[in-house]
């Protein structure tokens, strides 16, 4: 089978889980329990070990590698947009039982402009190698960035928001899980609609990081797509199930920043050394592993800490 056909089985299979979930188990909206939410995360993980075996028999084992690398530094690096969702969410006061829909529908267009960027930095790399230099020079530079000082998130600073602001008429307040309304023959936006803006907008900004570092494990498109999916899949049940630890893991960003660093440099010597896939599996687990548990043994910030 071809990579373009695979490709095309592979999408349409996701749509179809898509369709289900929102069809058939999302189809009346309602508060997602943490015990949900680990559930349907355990689902999109099972899925993904089981195609990961699929690459195995299918592509054999250095792109299975490749694929459970990747995938495990997608996971990694989406943990930041738990953070950033959860900081929407409040500042545009969505009740949680809506907060999946918008999630539904934000991470279905990620899978759009992921598929985009993928492409296009494929192309960028396979023609213009030096591009990859590039790439770590900017995961290093965000990394450190990203290290040195917690960069505060104002939503209302977001110029998408204020631009659909002033383009569509806006209902003053919710219409259930809506993104439009009809009144008096006319169509109204609702403020559903720029919290969904507001999700897809900041994909964009992760996807710039998360993309560039992934060519860091393989330069396969496929694997590359295909582990990229199924990370943002289980991005809502990873929100579920995390928001309300976050403050929990206070040393998760700074181990966030280590991971980007580490694959920055990895891009950066790849033509004087190039670190196996293995050893680049063990350090995004190893660092992510460390992060959380001493985000547990020191505990949550205190109030003098978060007000710095």
């Amino acid at each position: 089978m071809s990579n373009l056909a695979a490709l095309g089985l592979f999408t349409l299979f996701v749509l179809a889980m898509l369709a289900l979930d929102l069809g058939v188990f999302q189809r009346k909206s309602h508060v997602m329990s943490i015990r949900e939410a680990a559930g349907w995360y355990a689902v999109w993980v099972a899925l993904a070990i089981v195609f990961n075996i699929g690459i195995y028999f299918w592509r054999g084992e250095q792109p299975a590698l490749e694929f459970v690398t990747g995938y495990v530094l997608e996971v990694s690096l989406s943990m930041d947009n738990v953070f950033v969702f959860a900081v929407i969410f409040g500042y545009m006061g969505v009740k949680p039982e809506f907060q999946h829909r918008v999630l539904f529908w934000g991470i279905l267009g990620a899978l759009i402009m992921r598929a985009a960027f993928i492409a296009a930095g494929a192309a960028l790399v396979t023609r213009f190698h030096w591009v990859l230099y590039l790439f770590g020079v900017f995961l290093v530079f965000t990394g450190v960035k990203l290290f040195r000082h917690q960069e505060e998130i104002h939503p209302e600073r977001n110029p998408l928001l204020r631009l659909a602001r002033k383009i569509f008429p806006m209902t003053p307040g919710y219409e259930g899980a809506s993104f439009f309304v009809m009144r008096e023959g006319r169509r109204f936006a609702t403020p559903m609609l720029l919290v969904l803006l507001l999700v897809e907008s900041t994909d964009v900004v992760f996807a710039v990081d998360s993309i560039p570092a992934i060519f860091s494990v393989t330069l396969d498109p496929f694997i590359i797509y295909t582990s990229n999916v199924f990370a943002i899949l289980g991005l809502r049940s990873l929100y579920f199930i995390l928001s309300g630890a976050l403050p929990k893991f206070r040393y998760l960003r700074p181990g966030l920043a280590v991971i980007l660093i580490f694959v920055g440099v990895k891009m950066l010597i790849v033509s004087l050394y190039k670190i196996p896939i293995l050893v680049s599996l063990g350090v995004i687990v190893a660092v992510l592993a460390m992060a959380v548990g001493a985000s547990l043994l020191a505990g949550p910030k205190s109030e003098s800490e978060t007000t710095r």
